[in-house]
C-alpha cells in the first residue's frame, strides 16, 4: 500500500531532497560529541559495569526522533501532490455512416479468421481514432437496418460493431441500394458540415423480392442529400490453380468474381468519395487509414492538471517526533549536572 501511494506521488520541488546529505553529518556531529563528553579513567577490569539499565539501551532516542523530525520537515519542503490529469476533447466533426454487408458471404475465411470479424475489428478501430465525429451503423443483407444511429457514444457504438454477426435476423440476400438509401436517411438532418458513408461490401447485389430501392435510385438519394460515400470492395485476391500438365496458372476466384467493382466505383465517384479494394487485414487499415486522413475533422484537446497538497502530513508528523523529544529530553532522559 505505502509503495503505490509513493508510486502516484510528485514532488513540487524535488531538489530540495539534496538536503538529506546533512543526516549522516549530524549523525556524525552527535557521535563525536557525544565520545567527547564521555568522562575516562583506567580501571584493571570492565566487568563491575558490565550492568545496563532500559535508559541505557535507549539513550540515543532523542536524537534518533530528531532525525526522523528533519527528514519529516525536508519531504514537506519538496511539496509532495498527488496529480489528477485529465483531457477534454472538442472540435468540429463529421458525420460518418458505416454501411456494412452482413450476408452470409462474409463468413468466408478467405481473409482470416472471417471477412466479419476481420471487418468489425479495423471499424472498431476506426471509430477510436474519431474523438469528435458522430457515427452511426446500418447494416444489410437481403434487407438494411439501422444498427446505431448516429452517436457521439463511442462505447455503445464499438459494442454494436462487436455484435456483429453475418445473415443474423436479415432476410439472405445483398442489397446494396437499400443499404446506402438507410444511410442517406440517417444523415438526412444531419448539421454537420460533411456528412459522409462508408459502404464495405464482398458482393454485388443480390435483392429479394421484397427490394424496395436498387442501387443507381440509391445512389441518386446520396448525390441529391449530398452525401460523400466512400465504397470498399472486400475479398482475396485472384488464386493460382496447378493443372494436370503441372504448370501454374492464374485463375479469378470466384467469390472474387462475385464483387461488382463497377457498382461501386460508380458509385463512389459520383458522390465525390472513392473506391478502394481491401484483400486482406491489412488492406483493410489502410483503406481505412486513408479515408481517415481523406475526411479530417478539426480536433482541440486541453489538458487539465490538478494538484492535491499531501505535505500536511509530514508536517504533523515532524511536529510530534519533535514533541516526542522534548518529553523524553526534559523527563525519562533527563540530565543532571
Amino acid at each position: 500500500m505505502l509503495y503505490e501511494w509513493i508510486k502516484h506521488m510528485d514532488f513540487a520541488y524535488p531538489q530540495l531532497f539534496g538536503l538529506f546529505v546533512l543526516l549522516p553529518l549530524l549523525v556524525w556531529w552527535y557521535i563525536r560529541r557525544y565520545s567527547s563528553n564521555q568522562p575516562t579513567f583506567r580501571v584493571s577490569t570492565i566487568h563491575s559495569f558490565s550492568a545496563s539499565s532500559w535508559k541505557n539501551r535507549f539513550r540515543h532516542l532523542p536524537f534518533v526522533l530528531r532525525l526522523l523530525a528533519l527528514s519529516c520537515l525536508i519531504i514537506a519542503l519538496a511539496r509532495p501532490q498527488k496529480r489528477n490529469d485529465q483531457q477534454r476533447t472538442e472540435g468540429e466533426g463529421i458525420d460518418i455512416v458505416l454501411c456494412m454487408d452482413v450476408s452470409g458471404s462474409m463468413g468466408s475465411r478467405d481473409i482470416l479468421p472471417s471477412r466479419m470479424e476481420v471487418a468489425k475489428e479495423v471499424a472498431e478501430e476506426f471509430v477510436r481514432s474519431r474523438p469528435v465525429d458522430r457515427i452511426g451503423l446500418v447494416i444489410f443483407s437481403g434487407e438494411s437496418f439501422t444498427q446505431c444511429p448516429i452517436t457521439t457514444d463511442r462505447n455503445t457504438l464499438i459494442t454494436q460493431i462487436q455484435t456483429l454477426e453475418s445473415r443474423r435476423h436479415l432476410i439472405d440476400g445483398t442489397v446494396i441500394g437499400e443499404g446506402l438509401a438507410t444511410a442517406v436517411a440517417r444523415l438526412s438532418k444531419s448539421e454537420g458540415k460533411s456528412k459522409v458513408i462508408i459502404l464495405l461490401t464482398d458482393g454485388k447485389e443480390d435483392p429479394p423480392e421484397t427490394r424496395l430501392i436498387d442501387p443507381l435510385t440509391a445512389l441518386e438519394i446520396a448525390k441529391s442529400k449530398q452525401v460523400k460515400v466512400y465504397t470498399i470492395g472486400m475479398s482475396a485476391a485472384a488464386s493460382t490453380i496447378v493443372e494436370n500438365t503441372g504448370v501454374a496458372r492464374p485463375k479469378k476466384n470466384r467469390l472474387t468474381d462475385f464483387l461488382d467493382e463497377e457498382l461501386l466505383n460508380k458509385i463512389a465517384s459520383e458522390t465525390g468519395g472513392k473506391y478502394f479494394r481491401a484483400r486482406d487485414k491489412d488492406g483493410l487499415k489502410n483503406v481505412y487509414a486513408q479515408i481517415d486522413k481523406m475526411e479530417k475533422s478539426k480536433v482541440e484537446i486541453q489538458s487539465f492538471k490538478r494538484y492535491e497538497e499531501k505535505f500536511l502530513p509530514f508536517v504533523l508528523a515532524a511536529l510530534a517526533f519533535l514533541f516526542l523529544e522534548v518529553i523524553l529530553r526534559f523527563t525519562v532522559f533527563r540530565k543532571f549536572p
